[in-house]
């Protein structure tokens, strides 16, 4: 084993939220020395980087829960974040349609929601107004939400290390985490990397692994629950000549009974238009070993063959979009990115709605952090930071 090192803090993780959380650690410690391992070799290179780059307004979210609370302060902080950092990010807004008179009580749901939960200048719409805000848009009612804005995350990602180097911070890539042991006043933490194994021994670790998250954690001796059940996402992309049938972002209204906010059309912070993602169980032996796993795919296996299908077939995710953009063909469509999100679930096959934060001994665990995670990284970041004990 390579030279064992002793630092302050270890946060496990380079996606945003590592990167925010060793930043506001530092802030509040500018005295402690601090190291960030991130497997990969390059940062922010799966969920953060995988995006729409969508800055939520907090508009789905129950009341009460942290995804509410937390996606409002820090879109807030986000957008000042940038504006101090010259890093472009555009409040264009978003329509949330309601293509059908079925899915109005889902539109008054978040209406209620949103307003409950403070969304700046949220406003209901009428058939005839939603043209005025997406003139290639149709449905019979929609929501309106301004302060919804588009960004690159990986550039504020990218920031976010930056802060962390200038605070004295080091950043270091390439170092896959094995595992954790405490022992006394310290928690070793071992690693692999550049073909030779290691280990930092130090005061405090937060984890925040994403899709390894669970194992990290349950390994370090936190609840076996929740699990980590990953989702692959796909997206496609409109033509160039096509790109103008979207102005900013359509959504549809969604199902309330998944995490999940529907195929919908976003124009990037570069111009493009993303129409997506599909949400397809990745098949991993930890998954399917689950019981949640079965009992889920056995509650929702409808809305996992539509998944399928829009995975599958071009023409199928197309006609679905078609019901928000009825101009719109597969022919417009060409193939976009991907990458998988890290969707916690319960032993029941419930998919937690909520960030979720378990302590072992000397470690915080960041056992689930989907979307809005990124939006609120700010904000998340500083709770944990609390949670940690230390407080400004």
């Amino acid at each position: 084993m390579a030279e064992t090192h002793r630092c302050d803090l270890v946060v496990v993780g380079g996606g945003i939220v590592g990167l925010a959380v060793a930043r506001e650690l530092l802030s509040r410690r500018p005295e402690a020395s601090l190291r960030l391992l991130e497997r990969e070799p390059e940062l922010g290179t799966h969920q953060t980087g995988h995006t729409s780059g969508v800055i939520h307004a907090g508009i789905y979210y129950e009341p009460g829960s942290l995804k509410a609370r937390l996606c409002v302060e820090g879109a807030r902080a986000l957008y000042s974040f940038c504006e101090g950092r010259g890093i472009e990010a555009r409040r264009e807004g978003k329509l949330i349609v309601a293509t059908d008179e079925s899915e109005l009580d889902r539109l008054e749901e978040l209406k209620r929601r949103g307003r409950a939960n403070a969304v700046p200048g949220l406003r209901r719409l009428a058939a005839d107004e939603i043209q005025e805000i997406e003139p290639h848009a149709r449905g019979v009612a929609a929501l309106h939400s301004p302060e919804t804005g588009v960004v690159d995350f990986r550039q504020v990602a990218a920031a976010f290390s930056d802060d962390v180097q200038h605070m004295g911070g080091r950043v270091l890539t390439g170092r896959e985490v094995t595992g954790l042991r405490a022992s006394g006043q310290d928690v070793t933490v071992e690693f692999s990397g550049d073909g030779e194994t290691g280990a930092t021994r130090a005061g405090f670790v937060v984890t925040c692994a994403g899709v390894w998250s669970d194992r990290i954690a349950i390994a370090a001796g936190a609840p076996p629950e929740p699990r980590i059940v990953p989702f692959r996402g796909n997206y496609l992309k409109l033509r160039p000549e096509r790109r103008e049938l979207v102005r900013a972002s359509i959504y549809p209204a969604p199902d309330p009974d998944l995490p999940f906010l529907g195929a919908h059309l976003t124009r990037t912070i570069e111009g493009e238009v993303l129409l997506g993602p599909s949400a397809l169980l990745v098949a991993r032996r930890s998954s399917f070993g689950w019981p949640g796993t079965w009992r889920l795919m056995a509650r929702h296996w409808r809305a996992g063959a539509t998944e399928m299908l829009h995975a599958a077939s071009r023409r199928a995710f197309a006609r679905e979009a078609s019901r928000l953009v009825p101009e719109l063909h597969a022919g417009d469509l060409l193939p976009g990115p991907s990458g998988v999100r890290a969707q916690a679930m319960d032993r029941d096959g419930r998919l937690v709605d909520d960030f979720v934060v378990h302590r072992t001994e000397r470690a915080l665990h960041v056992r689930n952090a989907p979307s809005p995670a990124a939006t609120s990284s700010l904000a998340l970041a500083k709770l944990i930071a609390d949670e940690a004990g230390f407080r400004d």
